[in-house]
């Protein structure tokens, strides 16, 4: 159903399209920061008839604030907050724990949130920054509400990873995730190393859970002027071509799928991609793969990203690293 959907495509289009699979749905969607892509997917999800849609993020004001934005528009969005900061896994574990408490099943999650090219830092946990963030904090997230996932009340629950073409730049490195605790660090490398992982986390999970019904997707959403950004210089496309080709040893610049990432697109737009992984039926055979400008898009995912090998290893890896093992 979304062969017709492209670059240009609007969040409200495709909300449109899946009005019928939005209606009824409990919904959880973290990195709600009103103006980004989050805000706008929890956003139309809440306009379109969704039972729930709970906004999760590190600030309670920043979720207040977008709560009462979407109420601005529909006054009977029925809207929850859950306070969740990915760089500690304490606060993972707390907010786990409440969603697990809810009277309501979960019918879609949308791991969403990110941290993206920043200065070398480390979490609550002494894990590198991006990768403790974007990979380490919904892993275990995910897998700790799982259960509420597979009670889902449709029978068909979906996880959503927003990874990232940024993939391109790097592969996880499986022996030394951390850059020697930030010896060798490089914020290219590691936010691609992050979005490698969302993607083989997906598979994974896909791997392992499709069976009990579970539906995984990671996607692109295009390269989009939010907050995420904000450690990001202005010379953005010749400072990530030339650490490409530094890794790689050829200039991707020339690469019409890596170039393909930086072309620029609004909220909505970048939004689109999103909904389809949540909520398109007609891709659910296609689980544990990428999408990019609103439809699968194989052409635009690195070969390791998608290796069952490499997604069972980084598994392994995180289960080792966070201390806690997933069936």
């Amino acid at each position: 159903m979304s062969e017709s959907f492209n670059a240009s495509t609007t969040s409200e289009e495709v909300a449109a399209k899946f009005i019928n699979q939005i209606k009824g749905k409990v919904a959880i969607v973290t990195g709600t920061t009103w103006g980004g892509i989050g805000a706008e997917t929890a956003r139309v999800i809440a306009s379109h008839g969704a039972q729930l849609v709970i906004v999760a993020g590190r600030k309670q004001s920043a979720l207040d604030e977008t709560i009462d934005k979407i109420k601005q528009e529909t006054p009977d969005a029925n809207l929850r907050s859950l306070v969740l900061d990915l760089g500690s896994l304490k606060s993972v574990k707390e907010a786990a724990a409440q969603v697990n408490g809810y009277e309501e099943n979960i019918d879609v999650l949308i791991n969403n949130a990110a941290v993206m090219a920043s200065p070398y830092f480390t979490t609550s946990d002494g894990f590198e920054g991006q990768f403790g963030t974007n990979h380490l904090g919904p892993f275990v997230f995910t897998n700790l509400i799982l259960p509420k996932l597979l009670a889902s009340k449709t029978g068909e629950p979906r996880v959503v990873n927003v990874s990232s073409n940024a993939h391109w730049l790097a592969p996880v490195f499986f022996a030394d995730p951390s850059f020697s605790d930030g010896k060798t660090y490089q914020k290219w490398h590691a936010y691609g190393q992050s979005k490698t992982a969302n993607m083989l986390f997906t598979k994974e999970l896909s791997n392992r859970f499709s069976s009990k019904g579970l539906t995984v997707f990671s996607l692109h959403p295009g390269y989009i002027q939010t907050n995420l950004q904000r450690h990001v210089e202005k010379e953005l496309e010749q400072d990530m071509a030339e650490l490409m080709k530094d890794y790689w040893g050829n200039d991707l610049t020339a690469s019409p799928e890596f170039m393909d990432c930086l072309t620029l697109k609004t909220v909505s737009q970048g939004a689109s991609t999103t909904l389809v992984a949540a909520f398109d039926p007609s891709i659910k055979p296609q689980t544990g793969l990428f999408l990019n400008h609103a439809k699968i898009d194989l052409n635009a995912a690195k070969p390791y990203a998608l290796d069952d090998e490499n997604a069972n290893k980084l598994w392994e890896l995180s289960e080792r690293m966070v201390g806690q093992q997933f069936s």
